[in-house]
């Protein structure tokens, strides 16, 4: 595994005023930490470097990544016999988040994690989907396609992870709203704040959070993904982006979560 993440050393970040603005014209964070992930990981590997940098995360950051090979995901709330009959034919996982079926593979998946100390991580789950959603919206028209945001669809469109099997660095502090059942595929059933484009759900997402902040994971999919979408959407959500890469420490410990939690039998057959 030691050679599926890229490891560099980058200077320390300049310190900024944080914010989570809503205005007209104005970005979400005021600073930005911007993974691109080009290495294919395994499913069980994205998921732990996904909650390894949430751990680590100090100030807002963004991670995009791809597959080694066709993936399932599936939510925390999930029953592994719902996804069973894809074992043969794709690397089966289930996240850390709510949510139901995502097949993966030829998506731009990403992971933005906001720490606690930032002011934004107190808004409402939905607030923080939505403007995210918003952020992803605007890029998507800068690279020419006409993308909305659904309005009205049930009570809540964040699939969350009640945390009642939190894990290490975890508190329990959120609970389980909208659709969480794994038998339905997510990009079927758009819900509230969902990305559309000509009547087609193509982005939707998932939340946790916990004591060292929130994580949300989300997949963009059966769209045209040229166009540096990944920049467009990053400076939709700061215009004060510095690129990183993954560094031995945060590597160190996905390494551990993907062999004690996302690489095992008892956690793929949670439920």
């Amino acid at each position: 595994m030691s050679s599926e993440v890229e490891i560099s050393r980058v200077a320390p970040f300049k310190a900024v005023p944080r914010d989570f603005s809503t205005s007209l014209g104005m970005t979400i964070f005021a600073a930005l930490d911007v993974y691109h992930d080009h290495t294919p990981h395994s499913a069980a590997v994205n998921m732990a470097i996904d909650e390894a940098l949430l751990e680590y995360a100090t100030i807002p950051l963004i991670r995009f990544y791809r597959w080694q090979s066709p993936a399932l995901s599936f939510g925390y709330f999930g029953r592994f016999t719902d996804v069973a009959r894809y074992q043969c034919e794709r690397d089966l996982v289930r996240r850390w988040t709510g949510g139901g079926i995502v097949f993966h593979g030829e998506d731009l998946t990403y992971s933005l994690a906001i720490p606690t100390s930032h002011t934004a991580f107190a808004e409402l789950s939905i607030s923080i989907y939505e403007k995210i959603h918003r952020a992803l919206r605007d890029a998507l028209s800068e690279t020419g396609q006409r993308a909305v945001l659904v309005t009205g669809v049930g009570s809540s469109a964040v699939a969350l992870a009640k945390a009642d099997d939190p894990g290490p660095g975890s508190t329990p502090v959120a609970v389980q709203t909208g659709i969480s059942d794994a038998c339905y595929s997510c990009f079927a059933n758009p819900v509230r704040a969902d990305v559309m484009i000509d009547g087609r759900k193509i982005a939707g997402a998932a939340q946790r959070r916990t004591r060292c902040g929130l994580l949300q994971q989300g997949s963009i999919q059966g769209i045209e993904l040229g166009n540096n979408l990944t920049e467009q959407f990053a400076q939709a959500l700061s215009t004060n982006c510095r690129e990183r890469k993954v560094d031995e420490q945060i590597l160190n410990r996905a390494r551990e979560l993907a062999e004690q939690k996302y690489g095992t039998e008892s956690w793929l057959r949670k439920r």
